[in-house]
């Protein structure tokens, strides 16, 4: 009975280890990751526009 609970204990410090490491990887943004954020971001800003432009255009309709 002993060893099955150590054996759980070493698992969960384990698992919580690896989910250390893999959270602190996520800090740095090689140039990849930055280049989709930019174009996540130029992609949504041209949805923004779109909207916009069809906003006018109803209420141009509408005048």
């Amino acid at each position: 009975m002993f060893e099955k609970s150590r054996l759980t204990v070493f698992l969960l410090a384990l698992m919580m280890a690896l989910g250390s490491a893999t959270l602190a990887g996520c800090d740095n943004q090689g140039p990849a990751e930055e280049a989709g954020e930019n174009i996540d971001d130029a992609m949504e800003d041209a949805g923004d526009a779109l909207d916009d432009a069809a906003d006018e255009m109803e209420e141009a309709f509408d005048d």
